[in-house]
C-alpha cells in the first residue's frame, strides 16, 4: 500500500505538466542564449583549467564543480539509467538524452545567475542558489515579492538530500552492489524486516559508509570539495574505461542499439503493429522515466549545482556558468550513455534480444556488464562496484552541503540547527539501506520534480537577465 500510494504522488508530480516545464525551459535557455551549451562548450574546458586569482569564494572554480559532479555522478549514472530502462524501455534513454541536451542550457543559467546574486556573509562565506536567484532576481525584474516560492525551494531541496537523492538512494544503491559482489545469494542472513531478509554485507557495508560520511562532513565544505577533487576523477576515469571496453568490443551492435532506443522512444513497433493506446503510453512512461531520471542524474533544473557555484572563486558569472555546464555534459552525455547503451547492447540487441526480465537497479547494470565483457565476471562485478561506491559517497557528502545551505537560508544560519540537521542526516544515511530499491527511488522522483518546479519558473522569468548577461561577457571577452 505504501508503494501504491508513492506511485501515484509520483505519477502526479512527474505528470506531463512537469516534464512539459522542464523541457520548455531548456528550449526557451537554449534559442536566447543562442545554443551556448554548443557554441561555449570547447571553452568551458578551457576555463576549467584556467588558474583564477583574485576572485570572491570559497573554492576554485575546478572544486567547485567537482563538489557539483561528486553530488550528480552517482548511483544516477549506474542504478539510474538501469532502473529507467527496466520501467520505461530502452527509450527512455532517448529522453535523458533530450533533457541533457536542452538541460545543459538550464545548468549554465542557473549556474551562472547563482554567482550573479549571491551574497557574502559577515564572516566572509558565500550565500548563494536558486533561493537567492528567486528572491532578489525575480524582485529585481517583476517588482514583487518571491521570497515565498524561494522558501519552498528551500523546503524541497532540505527534503531531496535528507530523502531522495542524498541519502536513501545512494546508500541502498552501495550496499546493494557490495551485496551483488560478496553474497549475490543472499546466504549470510543477518535479520528480516517487514518481510525482506537483510545480508551481513548490506549491514556491514551501512554502518561503514555511515561512519565515513560522519566523519567527512562535520568538515564542511572544504573538506567535502577536497575529498571530491581526489575521488570524482578517479572513479570517472575507471568507469569510463570499463564503458569504452565494451562499446569497442561490441561496436558493430551499437547502431542496432541505437536503432532499438530510437523505435522505443517513439513506439515506431507499435504504431506498425496498430496498438496505439500502447503506443502512447510506451511513450509517455519513456519519456516520464527518461527526464525523471536524467534529471536524477545530471540534476540540470533541479537547483542543487547552482548552490555549489555560487562558492566559486570567481568575480564574472558567465566564466563559471560555462564551466558548471560541463557537469551535464560528462554526467550524461558521456556517462550515462556508456550504462544505457551497454545495458542495450546486452539485453535488447541480437537473436537473443529477451529484455532485462526482472533484473533492477545495479544487478541489471552488472548483468550487462559481464555479459558483454565476459571472463567470470567476478573483476567487472568488484570493478562496478568500487565506482558505485565511491560515486554515491561522494553524492552523499555533496547533498549533505546543498541540504545545509538550503537549511541556511531557512534558519538565517543558526548553527543549532545546522548541527542538529548532521545527525540527522548522518541517520538518515544509517536507515536507508533498509528501504526497498523501488520505495527509494520514487521518494526520489517525487522530491526532485517538487524542488524543479520553483527553479524552472525562475529561469524562465529570469531568460532575459541571463542573455543580456551573457552577450554581455562575450562581448567583452570574445576569446579566452
Amino acid at each position: 500500500m505504501f508503494e501504491e500510494i508513492l506511485n501515484k504522488i509520483d505519477d502526479i508530480v512527474w505528470g506531463i505538466p512537469t516534464i512539459v516545464l522542464i523541457l520548455v525551459t531548456g528550449i526557451v535557455l537554449t534559442i536566447r542564449l543562442r545554443g551556448v551549451q554548443f557554441s561555449k562548450l570547447g571553452r568551458g574546458f578551457k576555463t576549467l583549467f584556467k588558474k583564477t586569482e583574485g576572485g570572491k569564494g570559497e573554492v576554485s572554480p575546478f572544486a567547485a564543480l567537482c563538489t557539483a559532479l561528486s553530488a550528480t555522478i552517482g548511483t544516477g549514472n549506474i542504478v539510474g539509467v538501469a532502473t529507467a530502462i527496466a520501467g520505461g524501455g530502452p527509450g527512455a534513454l532517448f529522453w535523458m538524452w533530450l533533457a541533457a541536451l536542452l538541460g545543459t542550457a538550464t545548468k549554465y543559467t542557473e549556474c551562472m545567475l547563482a554567482v550573479k546574486y549571491r551574497e557574502h556573509a559577515d564572516d566572509g562565506h558565500v550565500l548563494g542558489g536558486p533561493f537567492y536567484t528567486i528572491e532578489k532576481g525575480m524582485k529585481e525584474r517583476t517588482g514583487f515579492n518571491w521570497k515565498w516560492l524561494a522558501v519552498i525551494f528551500a523546503i524541497f531541496g532540505v527534503c531531496v538530500g535528507l530523502f531522495g537523492i542524498g541519502t536513501f538512494t545512494q546508500i541502498n544503491g552501495i550496499t546493494s552492489a557490495v551485496n551483488n559482489a560478496f553474497d549475490p545469494e543472499n546466504k549470510h542472513i543477518a535479520f528480516t524486516l517487514f518481510g525482506n531478509n537483510y545480508t551481513w554485507s548490506v549491514v556491514i557495508a551501512g554502518l561503514i559508509v555511515t561512519l565515513a560520511v560522519a566523519l567527512v562532513i562535520i568538515g564542511g565544505l572544504k573538506r567535502i570539495s577536497k575529498v571530491a577533487e581526489k575521488i570524482v576523477p578517479a572513479m570517472a576515469i575507471i568507469y569510463v574505461f570499463l564503458g569504452l571496453s565494451i562499446l569497442i568490443m561490441n561496436a558493430t551492435k551499437i547502431p542496432e542499439a541505437f536503432s532499438v532506443i530510437f523505435k522505443n522512444a517513439f513506439g515506431w513497433n507499435a504504431v506498425m503493429g496498430g496498438a496505439m493506446g500502447w503506443t502512447f503510453k510506451q511513450i509517455t512512461d519513456s519519456m516520464q522515466k527518461g527526464v525523471a531520471r536524467g534529471i536524477f542524474s545530471n540534476e540540470a533544473g533541479l537547483g542543487s549545482a547552482p548552490i555549489a557555484a555560487a562558492a566559486a572563486q570567481v568575480d564574472e558569472p558567465v566564466q563559471q556558468g560555462i564551466v558548471s555546464m560541463l557537469g551535464t555534459f560528462i554526467d550524461t552525455i558521456i556517462i550515462c550513455t556508456m550504462t544505457g547503451l551497454s545495458i542495450v547492447i546486452a539485453f535488447y540487441t541480437g537473436a537473443d534480444a529477451a529484455g532485462a526480465g526482472n533484473l533492477q537497479g545495479v544487478a541489471l547494470t552488472s548483468a550487462a556488464f559481464n555479459k558483454v565483457l565476459g571472463g567470470d565476471g567476478h573483476s567487472v562485478q568488484f570493478l562496478l562496484m568500487l565506482c558505485l561506491v565511491f560515486f554515491a559517497f561522494t553524492t552523499i557528502l555533496g547533498w549533505d552541503y546543498y541540504s545545509e545551505k538550503c537549511l541556511e537560508y531557512l534558519t538565517n544560519g543558526n548553527k543549532i540547527v545546522e548541527k542538529v540537521f548532521r545527525w540527522v542526516y548522518i541517520l538518515a544515511v544509517f536507515i536507508g539501506p533498509y528501504f526497498t530499491i523501488s520505495q527509494v527511488w520514487t521518494i526520489a522522483d517525487i522530491t526532485n520534480g517538487l524542488m524543479a518546479i520553483p527553479n524552472c519558473i525562475s529561469l524562465l522569468v529570469l531568460s532575459g537577465v541571463a542573455a543580456r548577461e551573457t552577450k554581455a561577457y562575450f562581448d567583452k571577452y570574445p576569446v579566452l
